[in-house]
């Protein structure tokens, strides 16, 4: 028997390989092949479903999402799509364009150093959390502003 991991607001995951080959979505960032989970998710739970915490892939790759971020903020005066912060005291790009809803059957394990979960500072989570829901509500208004093609996911996932 199985035991679900319990997602808790405020830290990050790794997703098991099965959630991957369920949804066979090419556009999510899976782990990677060479056994380590990469890259690990920060979790925001849903704001209308209790079950559902939508999860938002953590990049080292700044710079390249610097100046996605940049050029966005150029073009329209802002960017929720990607947000630059600190995790684990080095500087991430915490991407909501990648973002996807999971439910914790598909959770592995909470992402840790040294053996303590690691956490964000309260202002990025807010900051996390106020542009997913910003995300979330353009895409109930028909537009497409993640990758992932949310709809079949939350198909599989309440099955």
């Amino acid at each position: 028997m199985e035991v679900n991991l319990e997602i808790k607001q405020g830290y990050s995951y790794h997703i098991k390989d099965s959630f991957f080959s369920n949804v066979q979505d090419a556009s999510l960032m899976s782990n990677k092949d060479d056994g380590n989970y990469r890259p690990h998710y920060y979790a925001v739970k849903d704001s209308k479903n209790a079950d559902i915490f939508w999860m938002i892939p953590i990049s080292s790759k700044v710079e390249k999402y610097k100046k996605i971020q940049n050029h966005k903020i150029k073009k329209s005066g802002k960017c929720i799509t990607i947000v630059i912060g600190l995790f684990a005291g080095k500087e991430r790009a915490f991407l909501i364009q990648n973002a996807f809803p999971i439910n914790a059957a598909y959770l592995d394990h909470i992402h840790t150093i040294s053996g303590s979960p690691v956490t964000i500072h309260k202002s990025l989570d807010n900051e996390l959390r106020t542009k997913l829901k910003e995300a979330i509500a353009i895409m109930k208004n028909g537009k497409k502003i993640f990758y992932a093609d949310i709809a079949k996911i939350l198909e599989i996932i309440r099955r």
